[in-house]
């Protein structure tokens, strides 16, 4: 599904929220930290949860057909499996290069919804938990910005797309150990909060390097193929 133009007043209204919902997320981190909020863990999963549900939502209202489904469910499907399937390495999984593809070639909201997909039935393997629609939210970002900046030509030279895909995985981290670090680290003090970044950095590093890998093994021979995809069912 590329961005095309949504019909209903009520897809419009929800495709202007998704900035303010991907926005919400992170701040209300930031709130709750700088605060001292009391049950902040309950707090930021309610704002993430409606994040993804406007996202969700959006693209129930805008009545795609069938054949506008189905990249984004099949993308979405490969990402859970590659992720189940690399399982035994941890932090080494293809789920951000095929949400950067997702965005690259179909927009920004079916980036965002193939990072979501992945990650909620891949966990249906791993194990669901208020984890979940962290894992949903920092994915589905992964897409969507990958998407944004399709749409800006920033993607002109391979070389950036590696880079994007580096720091999305960092990116990725960040946010899932913000979230533990806010909600979980009590007392919620510098010194903790350092140590339990540090203690991830390894992993967030492998998950990276594993982004720039399928991403040079995938994006060239992937790209071409969903590209003729979309000329050919006229997925605008």
């Amino acid at each position: 599904m590329n961005d095309e133009p949504v019909r209903t007043p009520v897809a419009r209204i929800l495709c202007a929220l998704e900035a303010p919902a991907l926005v919400a997320a992170p701040a209300a981190l930031i709130l709750c930290a700088l605060f001292q909020v009391e049950q902040t863990a309950l707090l930021t999963l309610v704002v993430v949860l409606c994040a993804v549900a406007v996202f969700f939502a959006g693209f129930e209202a805008s009545k795609p057909s069938l054949r506008q489904i189905m990249p984004t469910v099949v993308l979405g499907a490969l990402g859970a499996a590659g992720r189940i399937l690399f399982a035994p390495v941890p932090d080494f999984k293809p789920v951000s290069a095929i949400c950067i593809i997702a965005g690259v070639v179909f927009g920004r909201r079916s980036g965002f919804m193939v990072g979501a997909l992945a990650a909620l039935v891949s966990n249906f393997f791993f194990g669901q938990g208020p984890w979940t629609p962290w894992q949903m939210y920092a994915w589905g970002l992964v897409g969507y910005l990958a998407g944004v900046l399709a749409e800006q030509g920033a993607f002109e030279r391979r070389w950036v797309v590696y880079v994007y895909g580096f720091l999305s995985a960092l990116l990725y981290g960040l946010l899932l150990n913000s979230w533990h670090v806010v909600g979980f680290v009590n007392p919620l003090t510098w010194e903790g909060a350092l140590l339990a970044y540090a203690a991830a950095a390894p992993f967030d590093a492998m998950h990276g390097a594993a982004t720039v890998a399928f991403l040079a093994a995938l994006y060239g021979p992937w790209r071409k193929k969903l590209e003729r995809i979309k000329r050919k069912y006229d997925l605008v």
